[in-house]
């Protein structure tokens, strides 16, 4: 599985090809899935271009992605878009009056308030994305959580940037994270590490994502066009590294 991740917490100063609005996200969904992509990831954002966990903001995002794409459809729950524990976990509970949930959403584990936001998921019927960060007690939380073997899947998040030491950095997290409950693991970088992560996980035989929330550069050193640039590049790059390991 290769996920697209649309926009992440981007904004317009990382150029115009970053999707900001429910328009742009789902034109870029739908080339990202052509490219390949079998599930997206999405930072809905609010007028001004800041991620939101308003239903408000929520609805018309996932309107007009699913518009124009059948696969399934995350969004974030990161702290950032809502800094108050109580009132994220406010906000999410009150996707319940949306007319049509996400089909999963992000929770990272090491963020105050995680285990009751990854409940209020649950209770409403939505996937959850376990997200845990290296350099942080994520795995260690998780690990010892009753809610872990409840999730849809465990995103191992690669926050060491560097090229030359992702690698290790990974195969770390993923040791501390052991059997995870059982569930699917996805393994990611960000930014200079993402392309090595991403080839460590097609030799690991792992579940991935690509797409300008993770990196706005291509392997060549080339800056990427769109998302579905970077999909059709990692896919190509994870099936050389599947048939080298």
């Amino acid at each position: 599985m290769v996920q697209v991740c649309l926009n992440g917490p981007r904004g317009s100063v990382d150029g115009a090809v970053v999707p900001l609005t429910p328009g742009a996200m789902a034109e870029s969904a739908a080339r990202a899935v052509a490219a390949g992509a079998t599930d997206i990831h999405v930072h809905p954002k609010n007028p001004c271009g800041h991620d939101s966990l308003s239903p408000r903001v929520l609805a018309p995002t996932l309107e007009a992605i699913r518009a124009r794409v059948s696969v399934p459809v995350g969004v974030t729950t990161g702290a950032w878009a809502e800094p108050d524990p109580a009132a994220r976990l406010a906000r999410v509970r009150s996707w319940a009056t949306l007319s049509a949930l996400p089909d999963h959403a992000s929770v990272n584990w090491h963020e105050q308030g995680a285990e009751e936001i990854a409940a209020a998921l649950i209770d409403l019927g939505v996937g959850v994305e376990a997200g845990l960060w290296s350099g942080t007690d994520g795995a260690a939380r998780f690990t010892a959580s009753p809610l872990g073997p409840k999730v849809l899947r465990v995103l191992a998040e690669v926050t060491d940037t560097s090229a030359d030491t992702a690698d290790g950095t990974a195969r770390t997290l993923l040791a501390d994270l052991g059997p995870a409950h059982g569930r699917p693991v996805l393994l990611h970088g960000e930014d200079g590490a993402a392309w090595p992560v991403l080839r460590l996980a097609g030799r690991l035989g792992l579940a991935t994502r690509m797409g300008l929330e993770d990196t706005l550069i291509l392997p060549d050193g080339e800056r990427a066009l769109s998302n579905a640039q970077l999909v059709a590049e990692a896919l190509s790059q994870y099936g050389c590294a599947q048939r080298s390991s």
